[in-house]
């Protein structure tokens, strides 16, 4: 299996404030990473400097292996995303404006080569979420909260991203909208084989949808392994959470 993202040495934060004082992380292609840790330790922070939304202080980011790796902190955001990630940022930042078809158009990139078996549509968007497709005329401003986060999920996934990029997806959800989106994401992972970072405050939930698994303390990697591991020590995950369940 080859390496798809190596981070080395990594210090990012805000103007200059740093938050993340030389994290390591490495993810191979097909691989589900979830990022744990208390609120404030930096795992935002770590998704934010991966699409290029925070100042770098040092550190690599390389998309890819050998000699096709990209540079990611070499880039703008917007060069990121082209180069192959894709973001759901907590915030979602969908169009508002827009209806759902809209916001699912306006971003459709092409599968990259060698990924066309795997071409994310609009239509897949709207086979994957089917609440999705029965409200595809509906403003972005008409849809609920949850709604709101597939469209999220969708607009990455039309991108055709390499590296899917979730910041808290079941945040202030419903549970059972949150079954739904676990549901969703282990198809796009497991069944499509899609890459993806996933910070999320339900560890149990998403490390079991997970290939490994990382946990940040203050800034900096405490834990890195499998998350079958990890998912089997409730001590251990309580000790470096501060929740055993």
């Amino acid at each position: 299996m080859a390496e798809l993202l190596k981070v080395e040495n990594l210090s990012a934060g805000y103007g200059e404030a740093v938050v993340l004082h030389d994290v390591s992380v490495r993810i191979q292609e097909g691989e589900t990473l979830a990022l744990l840790g208390r609120n404030g330790t930096g795992k935002t922070t770590f998704m934010n400097t991966l699409a290029g939304a925070t100042r770098q202080h040092g550190g690599s980011i390389l998309l890819g292996a050998g000699n096709t790796a990209v540079a990611l902190h070499k880039l703008p955001s917007h060069e990121r995303a082209a180069a192959g990630i894709g973001w759901v940022p907590q915030e979602r930042n969908i169009f508002k404006s827009l209806t759902v078809h809209e916001n699912l158009t306006a971003v459709a990139r092409e599968a990259r080569a060698g990924r066309a078996s795997s071409h994310w549509t609009p239509d897949r968007v709207y086979a994957l979420f089917p609440r999705l497709a029965e409200r595809k005329t509906n403003l972005g401003t008409q849809l609920s909260g949850g709604e709101q986060q597939m469209l999220a999920v969708g607009r990455a996934l039309v991108l055709n991203p390499t590296l899917l990029l979730l910041d808290e997806p079941c945040e202030g959800l419903a549970p059972i909208i949150v079954q739904e989106l676990l549901h969703a994401i282990r198809r796009i992972t497991r069944d499509e084989g899609m890459s993806a970072i996933i910070v999320e405050q339900h560890p149990q939930a998403i490390l079991a949808i997970s290939d490994a698994a990382a946990v940040l303390d203050r800034g900096t990697v405490v834990y890195a392994g499998s998350a079958e591991s990890l998912q089997g020590q409730p001590e251990l995950l309580d000790k470096l959470l501060g929740v055993a369940r």
